[in-house]
């Protein structure tokens, strides 16, 4: 079961966390919740939450 991590406000931002985040070795998926405010929902695998949540605080804090 995937789960919801964080919601990008641009698809630039959205490719930038997932590329990074696969780069650390996670799955990734990307998909838009309102074409019309161009929102994109980041996606992880509910069993590695943790570790994501990790990895993904230190790359929106850099």
């Amino acid at each position: 079961m995937w789960t919801v991590i964080y919601i990008a406000p641009t698809e630039r931002m959205a490719e930038n966390i997932r590329k990074r985040l696969t780069e650390e070795g996670f799955l990734v998926k990307i998909r838009p919740v309102n074409l019309s405010k161009q929102q994109y929902e980041i996606l992880v695998p509910s069993g590695e939450l943790e570790e994501v949540q990790e990895v993904f605080n230190a790359i929106i804090r850099s």
